[in-house]
């Protein structure tokens, strides 16, 4: 199954790419998670991996095989540094199993990646995909260890953890002759089918004798003869560790499929080996065996997954159930509760706070601060309700609360400064009696909680999850789709030393520790700067102080670098935390610090809703980065009063208004100028502001872009607001006077005749002239008709006035190509041209508006020829429109077909619906076609190659042998030369047409060359 996936090179492994020297795989910019409350870790899935994990797990919590891994140092291993070293001898398997384990145990994540360990095994990306079984790879990776591990004092480490025999043995009835035959193990296979559990499939196996009698009788070698006999094998050696595999899968020959054995399979914590052994004279203990390691397979025996439960020899992990984890939150609830009785009284707090300052007074506002900091809750919070406005509370204290003469800042009389108590010394507050039964009851809690966690326990091993489980939970793996697959058990008599009991340390090599330490750094320090990416906002801290309230909005009286300080906080710390650290910032601030939440808009700075709530996060504000927060005492900015809110908001408009007419042929043009005015404004308010004089308002309702021509008149919304209108930031307003009005045509509401100058486009003449370079200006609007442009063109041209029927306008492209011409009933709207457009005056009659331009090639394929131009009816049919290309180019024939040019610049899909019209197909104004040679199959066939290679020894067997084209069978002699260079059936041949299905053999080109081989071309019927 594994094939060589585990063999490793030992002549020289500079080709290696493995370890440190392969090739860097893309990492994800987030550190690894670090480990849970089990601190153990798990291991990654690649995809398909999770046998491999399980059984990786199985071997780091056998101490004795990790401690000999590790007791390997690198002067007989080598050292993945040297890997690429041309002389150099690494073993890289034992190297990368060494690194895996010391960052199972000692890496701060909460799983392991087993990429580099699969590498050095040489497995592909296809294989960590794949899943295998996990029996078969404990002896395969076994035995790579045992070739890795040659010539090292490691050699034997297979062997002496692992290796036991088997002896069977035959005697004979007659002479009593015993034949005997050992066989070596790893791990013994025991039957699962028919049997209730493990100590009677060892029953079966070691007790057991089978008997050769009547008709199936043994030839004994001392008495050389059939004679009965009785057959049994025994255990004769027994290693530390005993691997069982379960034969879950077997094969159904009734059905021909495999299935896999669900029925309840036991198997015990504790087994005594005595009655399968051969020798059973020594004490009970040389017996004894130990669970310590379940592999599960859940699903069927086609897939499925593997997780592993192991015990916890060496106590590494942290063994807590969620019972256990909810009682201990309680009394941790319990205890915050009797300590938090001491905050009721907010004299003591407070005077406990001004007795920790050095200086004697401080601000009113930075006390309320340090309250929140001191107690994790703000006065108004806790105390308002009950005593009041801080301030108001110090006030009514004086005989404690001494204020300065501004009364800003506030300190404690020289009498009451006595030194303040911590939380820990807050607890002597509490009667003798409450203290001892808290205490108990913690001494109590702890006391059950290390009972409990005491001793080895077991883990659920699941890739990279890791969980506690009891010991009776391994009965629910006796049977079903989900259950045990292979059983490892330890001797009992194996004890593990004390300083090995929850030390993860223990034997590692002190290289492997310098790496561990070195990479747990890093991750820390990548966690800590991934947590400040992802929690830390940058916010936008606006000052009351360098602002000014003008024209309905808030703007900076100095420059925006100078009014706006940036601060970058953690998200998840408290809007207290952030009035603090702004009051840190400042050098001075009296009175009430006010934080509201800002825009900046097209018309300045506006402000939104006060963030309340000194103890809330900054997220539940739902602050984000680049948020801008404006700084003020919440009434008024430069002594003017801030209006706040989505109803107050400032909306820029631009007005217009009709300027005189400008002779230089410019047309009507406006004055412009922009106003502020808050959405709620009512429009009867900003009549009277914008036409004070009377005289009308109409708003443009294309939207804020100036070319639209739909003007409504606002004279029936007076009583509306510019938002309900939908008037918003650069939108325009029209204000056309008395004695302007003359000067439209209002109906309906709307303003129906106005015009806009676009100021002009330039015509080249390319009609082959003298005068062939000269450029002029058009003066036009959108609504120009292109028929005027192509008449003011000739005129300033000096062209002759006959030429208007029999030339074009075509716009020019930036490379200096001459576009599709344009319709003369077009406008320049309609035309899609721009301001300042080139145009081509260009000999021919331009399409109208029911006709296409299109240009054409002739092309095939080795090359394309040259571009032609034609215009035809879009009702035209594509049949129709080949004839007049092919009419037009001077071709005649009907092996012709068009094609559309695809992105490429090359012959693309075909157009074979002959009857449609190319309106149906969607063929467009300066489309390019492709005129191909060839005739396109009928409806329901497909042409498809065939090439005809002629083998070397075809001459010698010429009048015998048959031609094979594409498995069609043709005598060669059948076939001859037409005059025309094509091939035909000779006239009284019996060939035929050859039938592939329902095909037929069309005609077959031919090369003049009569070069092999010959590509033939055959239509087939779908």
């Amino acid at each position: 199954m594994f094939g060589d996936l585990f063999e490793e090179d030992f002549s020289f492994i500079s080709n290696n790419h493995c370890g440190k020297g392969k090739k860097s795989k893309p990492r994800d910019s987030e550190p690894p998670a670090p480990r849970d409350f089990t601190n153990l870790s798990g291991i990654k899935n690649q995809g398909g991996t999770c046998y491999l994990n399980s059984l990786l797990q199985t071997l780091l919590f056998t101490p004795e095989f990790r401690e000999a891994l590790f007791s390997l140092g690198p002067e007989e291993l080598g050292t993945l540094d040297d890997i690429n070293k041309p002389d150099a001898k690494v073993r890289i398997i034992p190297l990368q199993l060494q690194r895996l384990f010391a960052q199972l145990l000692l890496l701060d994540q909460q799983a392991a990646s087993t990429t580099d360990l699969t590498e050095s095994f040489g497995w592909s990306s296809n294989e960590e995909m794949r899943q295998h079984d996990v029996q078969e790879l404990n002896r395969i990776l076994f035995s790579a260890l045992e070739t890795s591990l040659v010539g090292t004092s490691g050699h034997d480490l297979i062997n002496r953890l692992y290796h036991g025999t088997v002896v069977n043995q035959i005697v004979c009835k007659e002479c009593k002759n015993i034949s005997e035959r050992q066989e070596d193990f790893l791990d013994l296979t025991v039957a699962v089918k028919g049997v209730a559990g493990l100590e009677e499939a060892l029953w079966n196996m070691y007790v057991e004798e089978e008997y050769f009698e009547n008709e199936n009788l043994y030839r004994c070698g001392a008495c050389d003869k059939l004679v009965e006999a009785s057959k049994s094998a025994k255990l004769r050696k027994l290693p530390p560790f005993l691997t069982i595999s379960l034969l879950r899968f077997n094969f159904d020959f009734e059905k021909c499929e495999r299935y896999k054995e669900t029925s309840c399979y036991t198997f015990p914590i504790q087994i005594n080996l005595r009655p399968f052994c051969e020798q059973t004279e020594m004490d009970d203990s040389e017996y004894m065996y130990e669970l310590f390691s379940v592999i599960i397979h859940k699903g069927g025996c086609y897939g499925g997954h593997y997780h592993v439960y192991i015990k916890d020899v060496d106590e590494l992990g942290n063994w807590q159930l969620q019972e256990d984890e909810d009682r201990l939150t309680e009394h941790k609830a319990l205890r915050e509760n009797e300590n938090a009785k001491e905050t009721e009284n907010p004299l003591a707090v407070l005077k406990g706070i001004l007795s920790e300052e050095e200086s004697k007074q401080i601000p009113v506002d930075q006390l309320g601060q340090k309250l929140l900091e001191k107690k994790k809750v703000s006065w108004n919070k806790k105390y308002r309700k009950q005593y009041g406005a801080l301030r108001k509370y110090l006030q009514n204290h004086p005989q404690i609360f001494q204020f300065s003469p501004d009364k800003n800042k506030v300190g404690l009389k020289e009498k009451y400064k006595l030194p303040f108590q911590s939380d820990s010394q807050e607890l002597d507050l509490q009667s003798p009696s409450q203290k001892n039964d808290i205490q108990w009851n913690l001494e109590k809690t702890s006391t059950r909680l290390r009972d409990i966690s005491a001793g080895c326990h077991w883990f659920d091993l699941n890739d990279s999850k890791v969980q506690p489980i009891k010991e009776e939970d391994i009965e629910q793996q006796f049977q079903g789709k989900e259950s045990a697959y292979m059983l490892f058990y330890r001797k009992s008599q194996l004890k593990r030393p004390p300083e090995a009991r929850g030390n993860p340390r223990y034997q590692i090599p002190e290289h492997l520790l310098n790496e561990m330490n070195a990479a747990n750094t890093e991750l820390q320090k990548k966690r800590v700067e991934c947590d400040s990416a992802n929690n830390g906002i940058d916010l936008h801290l606006h000052l009351s102080s360098c602002y000014k309230f003008d024209n309905g909005a808030l703007h900076p009286s100095l420059t925006w670098k100078e009014s706006v300080l940036d601060l970058t906080i953690d998200r998840r710390k408290t809007l207290g935390d952030l009035r603090q650290s702004i009051f840190q910032i400042l050098e001075s601030w009296e009175g009430d610090m006010i934080l509201s939440n800002a825009k900046p808009l097209p018309a300045g700075l506006h402000l939104y809703e006060i963030l309340d709530g000194d103890e809330l996060t900054l997220d539940c504000f739902g602050l984000v980065d680049g948020a801008d927060i404006f700084v003020w005492n919440g009434k008024e900015v430069g002594g003017t009063k801030v209006m706040t809110g989505p109803d107050h908001e400032p909306v820029i408009i631009n007005v217009l208004r009709l300027a005189e007419y400008n002779e230089g042929g410019k047309g009507q043009h406006f004055t412009e100028s922009q106003h502020i005015f808050p959405c709620s404004t009512k429009l009867e308010d900003l009549h009277r502001a914008l036409a004070p004089s009377g005289g009308i308002i109409l708003k443009n309702g294309s939207g804020p872009e100036r070319e639209g021509k739909n003007w409504e008149v606002l004279e029936e919304h007076m009583k509306e607001t510019i938002r309900s209108v939908g008037l918003t930031d650069g939108c325009s307003v029209l204000i056309l006077d008395s004695h302007d009005q003359s000067f439209v045509n209002i109906s309906s509401g709307n303003l129906t005749a106005f015009t806009y100058d676009i100021s002009w486009l330039q015509v080249k003449n390319f009609c082959g002239m003298e005068d062939e370079q000269k450029h002029v200006k058009i003066t036009a609007t959108i609504e120009t008709v292109m028929s005027d442009i192509k008449m003011k063109a000739i005129q300033e041209l000096q062209l002759d006035e006959e030429l208007a029927s029999d030339s074009c306008l075509r716009p020019v492209s930036g490379n200096g190509k001459l576009l599709s011409p344009v319709p003369e009933d077009y406008t320049v709207k309609e035309a899609e041209l721009k301001m300042g457009s080139l145009l081509g005056l260009c000999r021919g009659k331009a399409p109208t508006s029911t006709q296409l331009f299109l240009y054409f090639i002739i092309g095939h394929d080795q090359h394309m020829g040259p571009e032609m131009e034609i215009v035809v009816e879009e009702t035209a049919s594509v049949k129709e429109c080949l004839n007049l290309m092919l009419e037009k180019s001077g071709l005649s024939g009907d092996s012709w077909h068009l094609r559309r040019i695809d992105w490429c610049y090359e012959a693309g899909e075909a157009l074979s619906q002959e009857n449609a019209t190319l309106k149906e197909l969607n063929v467009c104004r300066g489309d390019t076609l492709v005129i191909t040679e060839g005739k396109l199959p009928p409806k329901g066939f497909l042409k498809i190659p065939i090439w005809w290679f002629k083998p070397s020894s075809h001459m010698k067997h010429k009048e015998n042998g048959q031609d094979q084209v594409n498995g069609l069978t043709c005598r060669m002699d059948d076939l001859q030369v037409s005059p025309a260079g094509g091939l035909k059936r000779k006239e009284k041949s019996n060939w035929g047409k050859q039938q592939i299905g329902k095909g037929k053999l069309t005609d077959f080109p031919y090369s003049k060359s009569k070069i092999l081989p010959l590509l033939l071309s055959c239509v087939v019927e779908v």
